[in-house]
């Protein structure tokens, strides 16, 4: 049974040393799923298969002339993991999530990279940054948010709350407010995070799947009142097919026929935690399950693997991914964890 009340980490037995390697984890999951996804990002199945005969199992450069990501090398991120390290920014010089930290650095962001002129922002996010950039207040920008840009960057929100998951979804409800600031959008997210905290405290897999549903449950009590499928009816359908004893490619077609991998909320996080559960929390597999699956395999990717790098912990990376990732897109991962999981323990 999940408790609603505020916990400690001394009461739950965590140490620096395990929020850390989670902290790590996390990170390198969603950076990971991410740049796996990279590649393959908005093609269907058969187009992928077309594109690359060989089932995808390592980074890889994005096809020439791809429709957002041309050009970007192998190893390299995009809107997914950058949205999720300016979360992590706002928390570790903040201690805390607000609305207008959110915007703020959402819209320093985007404007670095004259993301109003080109493909890089969801439909959610741009139509809210110009809004916001238009001195609309943040608590109008966001009314009609419903996409899965809520829930690819809600990592840090799980990480800094280990096993407290109404502090997760206080927070999730803060974060999407300037721009996806729905009872869909924020149930989404606030599941992705619950997970990522229930993973962070070291629990085993019933609970964090109990951890999404509780987050799914609660995040659509905030936000307005959107129109959509629901989360945790979709979840439990995605559920349901990872454990039909199909073969694996079997589950992949399925999942992307009947749940879906699009960049609606309720499809991409549903499907996220399916292949979290099937791969019983690798994240290494989710990522290469996530860009061979088909749809928005970056954003499913990163999702998945910020859940299951809680889960699992950073030591399940081999050097040369982290090497990689770091080298590429010249961010030290192992330093923002260091950071975060700093800034979870001082508060």
């Amino acid at each position: 049974m999940i408790k609603e009340n505020s916990i400690s980490l001394k009461s739950i037995g965590l140490e620096k040393e395990i929020i850390f390697k989670k902290a790590f984890g996390s990170l390198l999951g969603v950076a990971y799923g991410d740049a796996m996804g990279m590649p393959t990002s908005l093609m269907d199945p058969v187009t992928i298969r077309k594109m690359f005969p060989e089932r995808i199992t390592s980074l890889l450069p994005a096809p020439e002339g791809h429709i957002i990501h041309n050009k970007m090398l192998a190893g390299e991120i995009t809107d997914d993991t950058q949205q999720t390290l300016l979360l992590a920014d706002l928390f570790i010089e903040e201690k805390k999530f607000t609305r207008h930290g959110v915007a703020k650095k959402l819209l320093e962001w985007a404007k670095g990279l004259n993301a109003f002129q080109s493909m890089i922002l969801g439909p959610s996010s741009l139509r809210a940054l110009k809004m916001i950039d238009n001195g609309i207040p943040v608590e109008e920008t966001g009314s009609m948010g419903d996409t899965n840009g809520a829930a690819m960057k809600i990592a840090p929100v799980g990480i800094v709350h280990p096993g407290d998951y109404d502090a997760v979804v206080n927070d999730v409800a803060e974060v999407c407010i300037p721009t996806h600031n729905t009872n869909m959008a924020i149930s989404g997210a606030s599941a992705v995070a619950c997970a990522v905290a229930s993973g962070m405290a070291n629990r085993n897999m019933d609970d964090l799947i109990e951890a999404f549903y509780y987050g799914a449950k609660e995040g659509m009590k905030f936000g307005r009142q959107w129109y959509g499928a629901s989360i945790s009816k979709r979840t439990e359908l995605a559920l349901k097919i990872i454990r039909s004893g199909k073969s694996e490619a079997e589950i992949w077609q399925d999942l992307y026929d009947y749940v879906g991998t699009g960049v609606a909320i309720s499809e991409s996080v549903p499907t996220a935690l399916a292949l979290v559960v099937y791969y019983n929390g690798n994240p290494l597999k989710t990522a290469e399950a996530a860009a061979n699956i088909g749809g928005d395999c970056d954003t499913v990717g990163a999702i998945a693997g910020g859940i299951a790098g809680a889960y699992s912990g950073y030591e399940i990376f081999p050097s040369n991914i982290i090497e990689q990732l770091s080298r590429v897109n010249k961010i030290d991962f192992e330093g923002y964890a260091k950071k975060i999981s700093d800034s979870v323990l001082t508060t």
